[in-house]
């Protein structure tokens, strides 16, 4: 039956933010050998899935339809049962859903790290800061525009995390140079270098994206920028519809040798997106 999660998937298979179509399958094959994944935008904003998924399906004869989603939406899907795993990179959310009985184990898949992007010109005159927070207050009190996600995403929950780190109450104290847009990582780019704007972005999305314009890196390697992924499969003893050992399997692939090394193999230009640390049982 082609039921709420097939048209769920379906529907965000063909949704337009970097216009990629992860995989798609007729609805006849869909109850076969298929599975749903709710992540974050950064795993197909960057690319990652759309290297990955075919050599997956290709050891295992699963597809997997991606549902690509801000990381706190994306946990909801799984609450829902909307999906049979999920993929997203916001530790402390991950462990209230698993402390809430939504998901079996969590297991740590890979890193990156988050960049402060802004324009060359740098109006705020923040470029070669290694303090992100103090980077953060300059742009406040200068009054620089700065684009957030406003989605409840794992980059969004980074940034208002960086804010308060730095004394920043951003509720009170943002003012029109603030703008929340509520979408993923591409919209939030795009709209930086159409304001001349400050915008966090995950390293990978930002390798990937190409309209990059006159947006450049401006900050970089602070230790608070580090930026984990983890993947859960859904409770099947809440959701009996989760499909358990399809789910498991793509999990055990990503943590697997062979997982862990085609993701170290993601490249473009070179430059290596993503560094897997399955083996880091703290990460």
């Amino acid at each position: 039956m082609f039921n709420r999660r097939m048209l769920i998937a379906t529907a965000a298979l063909y949704s337009v933010g970097f216009g990629l179509v992860v995989v798609a399958t007729p609805p006849a094959l869909a109850q076969d050998k298929s599975i749903v994944v709710a992540s974050t935008t950064s795993t197909r904003d960057s690319g990652l899935f759309e290297y990955l998924l075919p050599l997956f399906t290709k050891k295992t004869g699963i597809t997997v339809k991606v549902v690509a989603q801000g990381t706190g939406q994306a946990l909801d899907t799984g609450r829902r049962g909307d999906a049979d795993v999920v993929f997203v990179h916001a530790k402390s959310q991950e462990e209230k859903f698993l402390a809430e009985g939504n998901g079996v184990k969590r297991f740590p898949v890979m890193y990156n790290d988050f960049v402060l992007i802004g324009p060359k010109n740098d109006p705020a005159g923040i470029k070669g800061m290694r303090d992100v927070g103090k980077a953060f207050v300059t742009i406040k009190d200068k009054k620089a525009d700065f684009i957030s996600r406003g989605d409840r995403s794992g980059t969004h929950s980074a940034e208002l995390r960086l804010w308060k780190a730095a004394g920043v109450d951003i509720a009170k104290d943002k003012g029109p140079w603030y703008k929340a847009i509520g979408q993923g990582m591409g919209a939030a780019l795009n709209t930086a270098g159409a304001g001349n704007a400050y915008v966090l972005s995950d390293r990978g999305t930002w390798i990937h994206f190409k309209n990059k314009g006159n947006l450049s890196i401006l900050v970089e390697g602070d230790k608070r920028m580090f930026n984990q992924y983890g993947v859960m499969l859904v409770n099947p003893a809440k959701h009996p519809n989760v499909k358990k050992e399809l789910g498991q399997q793509f999990i055990d692939y990503l943590i697997s040798p062979e997982g862990q090394k085609a993701i170290a193999n993601y490249k473009i230009n070179g430059e290596q997106l993503f560094y897997p640390n399955a083996n880091d049982h703290n990460a």
